[in-house]
């Protein structure tokens, strides 16, 4: 059996992590790309998502170097991550592949982690659900290890004095995480670049401006869809927070577990106001999120969505009565296959450059009133 799965920021090294403690043949697909994007593109249905036709792109290049089994994170509500795997399964068998493909279902009680228990035992071979916990467990660490690094790297990016020291750095722990193997030389992997990026000559006393990015996961979190947003802006000087991350959505599916603890009920709470309901993908959570940014003071909001995406679209509308209400500017960026960069990045400036003036003339107002 030769494993892939798609890529979703750094969540493959968590994949790599479990599926190779299974015993089995991982094979990762190249980093998101144009190429991977034309691929997808070309054989999936005009109308759906760029997250799905980035997927399909990752399947057919992995399946160009040998795999023969696919991964894939199912989803509920109204969202079609729900339908995926099942339209996947069908584009790449009339393109003449045989291939497997199993589901991570939406986990809403313990049983059903159970059934992706089971699942997993199928990689390894082995019929007892039991034996596969510890290394379902060890790729929860992994990821939070990996959710934990990047946090930081946000964090020191912009206050760096050695301009470009963090890229340097990081761009040396893919290389260093992808020639790794097995959960100890992974887990030992991440932990050492932490400490490399803590003796990081920082501006510890720098004002940097701070955003919060909401929307739909995949477009938050794989930076070749966002077109590397993150990276730009904490090159820019922005300190940035996500507010989705893949160790976030995996303790909110596993939260009815009494030791788990996620954000879910603040984030609900945020939302209440505008939208006490689950409609599918994050929007509820970019709504919550959006509120929760103003009640902590960040500077502003950039909501990103996949064009055609139904959840977003609803969050977009309900985000323009939240930014009156909670006075924070907010940048909606829409994402497809056609997005370019220079106009993507000229809304990105002007939107820094607003919030800079934003804050100057809050300063002014402030100082004019002590005077």
């Amino acid at each position: 059996m030769k494993i892939t799965f798609p890529h979703m920021g750094n969540t493959y090294i968590a994949l790599k992590v479990i599926f190779e403690e299974l015993g089995a043949e991982v094979v990762i697909p190249p980093k998101c790309n144009k190429n991977t994007l034309e691929l997808g593109t070309l054989y999936s249905p005009e109308l759906m998502c760029i997250p799905f036709k980035i997927t399909v792109g990752n399947y057919l290049e992995s399946i160009e170097k040998g795999a023969d089994t696919m991964f894939m994170w199912g989803g509920c509500d109204v969202c079609r991550i729900g339908y995926y795997n099942t339209l996947q399964k069908d584009i790449l068998q009339s393109l003449g592949y045989e291939i497997q493909m199993f589901c991570l279902e939406p986990m809403k009680n313990i049983n059903d982690v159970k059934n992706f228990l089971k699942k997993l035992s199928f990689v390894s071979g082995s019929k007892n659900y039991i034996k596969v916990l510890p290394i379902f467990i060890k790729g929860l660490r992994t990821l939070y290890e990996i959710d934990e690094l990047d946090d930081l790297v946000i964090k020191i990016r912009p206050r760096e004095l050695n301009r470009g020291a963090v890229d340097r750095l990081y761009s040396s722990f893919k290389e260093d995480v992808n020639n790794a193997n097995g959960y100890k030389s992974i887990v030992e992997t991440i932990r050492r670049y932490k400490e490399k990026l803590l003796k990081i000559e920082i501006d510890k006393d720098k004002e940097v401006l701070r955003v919060g990015i909401v929307g739909e996961i995949y477009t938050v979190v794989e930076p070749f869809i966002n077109q590397y947003l993150i990276e730009r802006l904490g090159n820019m000087g922005v300190e940035v927070h996500r507010s989705v991350t893949s160790s976030e959505f995996i303790k909110e599916q596993l939260d009815f577990i009494p030791f788990l603890k996620s954000d879910k009920e603040e984030v609900h709470r945020g939302a209440k106001p505008y939208l006490n309901t689950e409609i599918g993908g994050h929007a509820r959570h970019t709504v919550g999120n959006t509120v929760l940014y103003s009640e902590k003071n960040y500077d502003g909001v950039i909501h990103l969505m996949p064009f055609t995406c139904m959840p977003e679209i609803v969050a977009g509308s309900i985000l323009s009565i939240v930014e009156k209400d909670k006075d924070i500017p907010i940048l909606k960026l829409v994402l497809d296959e056609m997005t370019g960069e220079s106009g993507y990045l000229t809304r990105i400036e002007a939107f820094i450059d607003l919030l800079l003036n934003r804050r100057e003339s809050k300063f002014y107002e402030r100082d004019i009133s002590w005077s």
